[in-house]
This record gives C-alpha cells, sequence and structure tokens, in this order.
C-alpha cells in the first residue's frame, strides 16, 4: 500500500502507451506486421517494471527538508529554504511542490530540479505575508523522476509546521545597525542641523575638517599644541510613546498592508532606534477604549516586550475615541514625553472633532500627528482625464487632496507637530522627524 500510495503516472506512460495501442490498430488495418506492436507491448512493460525497481529499490532514494525562520517579518521578503539530497546512483529529475500557508492564496508553487547522483541543492524562494499572525506550513511533495520516466515517486518532508509572523523586525534590525554606527542618513534619514547647546558633555577629540569651531577646547589645544573640541551627546533618557490608532480609521489597505500594519512596523523600529539612542520607549494602542499600554522603559528585555504586544494587537472596526486616549495619558503618563499618534483623517471635519483633545495633548507633551496620503489617489490625479465622469472624479479626489495638506496645516497652527506621508515612507519620515525633534531639544 505504501507503495501504491507514493506511486504516480506520467505522461510519458501514457504517450508509450498511446503508440503501442495506434501500432496495433494499423497492424489490424494492413494485416501485417504483427509482431512490432507485440514488441513494442513487451518493451514498454519491461520499461515500466525497470522504471518501478529504479525508483522504488533504493528505501531513502531522497533526503530532505524544509528551513523556515522561526518566525516571518510582516510586509518583507522572508526567505525560505528547500533542502534536497539525491542519494539514487542515477541523476533524477524533481518536481518539488510546496504546501504554503492558506494565507498567501497561491496553489502553484512548484520548482523543476535536476540533481546529479550523490550530489545535494538547496532551493530558494521568498514569501511576504500580509497580515500578523501564525502561519500553518504543509508538507514538501517532492515528485522524482528517473532517467525512464514512465512513474513519479512522491517523497514528503517538513510535515506541518505553525510559524508566527510577527511585526517586520527585518526592518527593525536594518535601523538598529544603522543607529548603532550612525549611518542613518544612508538610508535617506536626513541630518538635522543643530540649534542649541542643549548637549550633554562627551568627550575631547582632536578637531577636524567640518566641526564647529565654537566648541574648541583651547586648554586641551594648548596642551597637545593642535586643535581639540569638546564633542556633546544628545540628551538622554527622554520618554518617546508610541500611540496607534486602531480604530476602522486604520484599516485601509495599501500595497497588502493595512495602515494599522503599517503603523505597527514603524512603532517597533522607531521605539528601537530610540532605546539605542538611550531614550525611554513605550507604547499605547486604542480605539473605543484604551487597548494595551506597555510604560516607557530601557529595560534589557523592552524591545521583546513591544514585539510580544505588538504581535497581538486586533481591531475592533470601532470609532476611535480620542477622550479616552487623553484621559489615559494624562494619568498615566506624568513626565513630559515625545508623543508619536499614528492615526488617519481622510476630511477636515474629522479632524475638527478630534482636535480639542490633541490640544489639550499638545500642551502637556511633544505630540507628533502622523496621518497618511492616498497613494491610489495620488496616482490617479496624475492621470488625464478624458471624459467628463473622469473630471468630475478627479475634482472630487482633489478635494480628499487638499483637505489632508488643511490638515496639516491646521494641527500646526495649533502647536502640534503634523507628519503626512506615504505608507510605504512611513519609517523612514518617523525617524526622521524623531531626530529631527531630538537634534531641535525640543523633547
Amino acid at each position: 500500500m505504501k507503495l501504491l500510495r507514493a506511486l504516480y503516472l506520467n505522461n510519458r506512460l501514457f504517450i508509450a502507451l498511446g503508440v503501442v495501442v495506434v501500432a496495433f490498430i494499423v497492424t489490424f488495418i494492413a494485416d501485417a506486421w504483427t509482431i512490432v506492436p507485440k514488441g513494442l507491448f513487451y518493451l514498454v512493460l519491461a520499461m515500466m517494471v525497470t522504471d518501478i525497481l529504479l525508483l522504488f529499490r533504493t528505501r531513502r532514494g531522497l533526503h530532505g527538508y524544509r528551513f523556515t525562520p522561526e518566525k516571518l517579518s510582516n510586509g518583507d521578503d522572508n526567505e525560505i529554504r528547500i533542502h534536497l539530497e539525491n542519494s539514487y546512483l542515477f541523476k533524477v529529475v524533481l518536481q518539488v511542490v510546496d504546501e504554503i500557508p492558506h494565507q498567501f492564496q497561491r496553489r502553484d508553487l512548484t520548482f523543476p530540479v535536476e540533481i546529479p547522483a550523490g550530489e545535494k541543492k538547496v532551493i530558494k524562494y521568498f514569501l511576504r505575508p500580509t497580515k500578523r499572525g501564525e502561519y500553518s506550513f504543509g508538507a514538501v511533495n517532492v515528485f522524482v523522476r528517473s532517467p525512464i520516466g514512465f512513474f513519479l515517486r512522491r517523497f514528503r518532508f517538513s510535515g506541518d509546521a505553525l510559524v508566527p509572523v510577527y511585526p517586520s523586525y527585518i526592518q527593525m534590525r536594518k535601523y538598529e545597525l544603522l543607529a548603532i554606527s550612525n549611518r542613518l542618513t544612508e538610508y535617506g534619514i536626513k541630518k538635522i542641523r543643530r540649534i542649541g547647546q542643549n548637549m550633554e558633555f562627551e568627550s575631547i577629540k582632536e578637531y577636524v575638517n567640518g566641526d564647529d569651531f565654537r566648541t574648541i577646547n583651547w586648554k586641551a589645544t594648548a596642551r597637545k599644541n593642535h586643535f581639540m573640541v569638546n564633542h556633546y551627546q544628545d540628551e538622554r533618557s527622554q520618554q518617546v510613546y508610541s500611540l496607534i490608532d486602531k480604530g476602522r480609521v486604520m484599516q485601509m489597505p495599501f500595497n497588502g498592508l493595512s495602515l494599522l500594519d503599517y503603523a505597527i512596523n514603524a512603532s517597533l523600529v522607531i521605539s528601537n532606534v530610540a532605546l539605542k539612542k538611550s531614550d525611554k520607549a513605550g507604547l499605547i494602542t486604542f480605539q473605543d477604549r484604551i487597548g494595551t499600554m506597555l510604560p516607557a522603559s530601557r529595560q534589557n528585555n523592552q524591545m521583546f516586550q513591544i514585539l510580544e504586544v505588538l504581535y497581538n494587537q486586533k481591531t475592533a472596526y470601532r470609532e476611535t475615541d480620542y477622550s479616552a486616549l487623553f484621559a489615559h495619558v494624562r494619568r498615566k503618563v506624568t513626565q513630559r514625553s515625545l508623543l508619536l499618534l499614528f492615526t488617519n483623517f481622510e476630511s477636515i471635519y474629522s479632524l475638527h472633532r478630534q482636535l480639542p483633545y490633541l490640544k489639550r495633548l499638545a500642551q502637556q507633551h511633544l505630540l507628533v500627528v502622523i496621518f497618511f496620503e492616498n497613494t491610489e489617489m495620488k496616482s490617479f490625479l496624475e492621470t488625464p482625464a478624458n471624459s467628463l465622469k473622469e473630471v468630475y472624479y478627479k475634482a472630487i479626489a482633489e478635494k480628499f487632496s487638499y483637505d489632508k495638506k488643511l490638515i496639516a496645516k491646521e494641527l500646526n497652527q495649533h502647536g502640534i507637530q503634523a507628519l503626512l506621508t506615504a505608507p510605504e515612507h512611513l519609517t523612514v519620515n518617523t525617524i526622521n522627524k524623531y531626530l529631527e525633534l531630538k537634534a531641535r531639544g525640543m523633547i
């Protein structure tokens, strides 16, 4: 029974049997050379037996396994590897079918592979999840074909595997390394000119071109007989809170990810960068009521706690209650902090309903409201209108686009920092804003 379950018929067998049948029909009509179809029949029968022996004589003719990370990164390309080793004494042709999680909605993930005798091969491919949660992988099905190719033998490796999809820790690690080495500008993160001297003294170093001559230490210069300058570092232990709106306005999808997932990924990265800059990172999620609060801290396990909290965030598609957010922040966050509010406003009227609470938050803390451009509407505006109907649609789209700019302007008029960004640029622009505010000593 195991042999029958692992045995599959290949197209070559049907072609060979078809040739034998045609040969019998031709000899039946012509009534001559009857030995030819009989010879073909016995030849095909012998090849079938030989093919089965070649495939099943070796008990473990093929060995393999799938390597998946312990967790997948949401919104990023995650590498999956399938390792295969040929133990047959001949070169085999394989058809590899991997049973990936149903969330990807793909049933065509197959790889044709040839492996010489006794050699190994690694198949690499990438999966980009767009939702957090648990993803169930099935088995790796490998169909082996011998040089004869009448039959296929199926091998199954790496049975059911459950892999969680976390917020984008790949982005977090990338920006972590850049923050440690002070190379954030290489990824479009701008360098902000420092205003004032709101810095803590760090060390005295030799003068290099570009250093501010006002920081020259004349006493150290006299001792060393060449210019020495004072170096300063940013103030530390400042609180940075990511406030994530989980209401229905954050469920709009862009490039497969919802705005909520973009905000979660950016919150993870900015929290890690803040910790690397010796600040304290915290987190608050809310919709019609407060969801989760993680107090700002610099403990060693703070990033692990933030990652676990963000992984479990879900929405109930309800209207956001900013009064609950204001009351909670006023009661729980007593020290002046940088509040990065990830939300979305589609009209100036929706802002006016929440503006009183935002103004009161900005009185006690440095509030940055981060909301999103509609990139699909932007691309629609750039295409020329060819009919009266399209002109009408473009006029409405222009109105919504203009409202977004009005929202940013009105927030700035009330002393609230505003950041209007495309979803795909959210992480970089958020880090830009954090570094800008920190460099200007506004936190």
